[in-house]
C-alpha cells in the first residue's frame, strides 16, 4: 500500500484534459487529482467497513446484493488510477456509474436502518412507499378492484386484487418483484452517461435527467400493473397463479428492455452531441501553378508567361486579358497560343 501511494505517474505526453461533468467534479473532489493516488486505500477500507457491518450486524458474515454493489465499488475505486490516460472517459464513466450505484440503492437503506433502529430492514421499503400504493391505484382506475395491506408473515408489501372470476387473490411485492434494483441500475447508468457525455447543467441536461427518472419509475409501476392485470383477467384462479408466475417470469424483462432500448434510442437520436465533420484539407499542388486557376500547368494546355515572370494557362489568360500581378495586358492568339505582352 505504501509503495501505491508513492508511485511515481506513468510517463509519456500528457493526456488533453477532459472538460465533462464528471472530470470537473473528481478535480474538484481530489484537489486536482492529488488524491487520486489515495483511491486504494479508500478502496480497501471501504471492503474493510463492508465486512465488518456483515460481521457485526447480522451476526455472520452474509453477502447480498447492497455488498456486492459495495465491492463492486471498492474495485473501481481501487483500479481508477490505473486507468490509461486515454480511457480517461470510459474510467470516469465506470466510477460515476458505481457511485450513483451506492447513492441510489445502499444509502437510503442504511438511513432507513438508522432511522427505524432496524437494521433487518430491507429495501421492502421502497414497494410499500413507491410501488405498491400506486399499482393499486392505478388497477383501481382500470376496473379492476385492488388494495395493499400487510401479510403475516411476511414484511413486503400484499397487493389484493379480484379477479375476473370473482376471486380475492393476493400478490406479496418481494424484492425481487420489485423492480428497485433494475431502476438501480438503469438510472445509475443514465446519471454516468450524462456526467461523462455534458460539460456543463444546461436545462436540456437538467431535463434529460428528470425525463430519465420519471420514466423509469412510471415503467416499474407499468409493468406491476400488466402483471397483474394478467392474472385479473385469467378465468380462473389456478390460471390466474399459473399465468401470474408465467408474467412474472417472462414479462418484466420483456417490458425492461423494450422500454430500454426506445429510451436509450430517443436519447442518442436527439439528445447526444454529434462530432462536427472535419474540414477536408485538399492535397497541394505540385509543379507550376496557373496564377488564375490554381491548376499545373502540364504539356497538354498551353501555357503563357508573363513579363513580371508569372505563369497562366492560355485559357485563363484570354479571359482576363491583363495580368492580375502586375497589370500589363495579356496578348493570345486565336490559335491559342501565347505570346508576351507589350511592355
Amino acid at each position: 500500500m505504501f509503495a501505491l501511494l508513492l508511485r511515481s505517474a506513468p510517463s509519456g505526453a500528457p493526456a488533453e484534459p477532459r472538460r465533462t461533468l464528471a472530470s470537473r467534479f473528481l478535480a474538484r473532489v481530489t484537489l486536482g487529482g492529488r488524491a487520486v493516488r489515495w483511491f486504494p486505500a479508500i478502496a480497501i477500507a471501504v471492503i474493510a467497513a463492508d465486512l465488518a457491518y456483515n460481521a457485526r450486524v447480522p451476526g455472520a458474515i452474509s453477502l447480498g446484493w447492497e455488498d456486492t454493489a459495495v465491492l463492486l465499488f471498492a474495485a473501481g475505486l481501487f483500479a481508477y488510477p490505473f486507468v490509461p490516460s486515454r480511457f480517461g472517459r470510459e474510467g470516469d464513466f465506470v466510477l460515476a456509474f458505481l457511485t450513483a450505484l451506492i447513492l441510489i440503492l445502499v444509502v437510503p437503506l442504511l438511513l432507513a436502518r438508522l432511522y427505524y433502529n432496524d437494521f433487518e430492514r430491507s429495501v421492502d421499503i421502497y414497494s410499500w412507499t413507491l410501488l405498491a400504493p400506486q399499482t393499486a391505484w392505478v388497477l383501481n382506475l382500470l376496473g379492476v378492484q385492488a388494495s395493499v395491506g400487510p401479510f403475516p408473515g411476511a414484511n413486503a408489501p400484499a397487493l389484493t386484487f379480484v379477479s375476473k372470476s370473482g376471486t380475492p387473490l393476493t400478490v406479496i411485492i418481494t424484492t425481487a418483484c420489485s423492480g428497485i434494483y433494475s431502476f438501480g441500475i438503469f438510472a445509475s447508468a443514465f446519471v454516468a452517461f450524462v456526467l461523462t457525455e455534458y460539460e456543463r447543467f444546461e436545462p436540456k441536461v437538467l431535463g434529460l435527467l428528470a425525463i430519465g427518472f420519471a420514466t423509469s419509475y412510471v415503467a416499474n409501476v407499468l409493468r406491476m400493473v400488466l402483471i397483474v392485470l394478467i392474472g385479473a383477467y385469467s378465468s380462473s384462479p389456478e390460471a390466474s397463479v399459473q399465468n401470474l408466475l408465467i408474467a412474472h417470469s417472462n414479462l418484466g424483462w420483456i417490458i425492461f428492455l423494450g422500454w430500454i432500448s426506445l429510451f436509450w434510442g430517443i436519447v442518442f437520436r436527439f439528445y447526444v452531441r454529434r462530432p462536427a465533420p472535419e474540414p477536408t484539407v485538399a492535397p497541394r499542388k505540385h509543379g507550376v501553378l496557373c496564377g488564375i486557376c490554381a491548376d499545373a500547368l502540364t504539356p497538354a494546355l498551353p501555357g503563357y508567361r508573363c513579363e513580371c515572370g508569372k505563369f497562366y494557362h492560355v485559357a485563363c489568360a484570354a479571359t482576363v486579358e491583363e495580368c492580375p500581378r502586375c497589370h500589363r495586358p495579356m496578348k493570345v492568339s486565336d490559335a491559342g497560343e501565347g505570346s508576351p505582352a507589350s511592355p
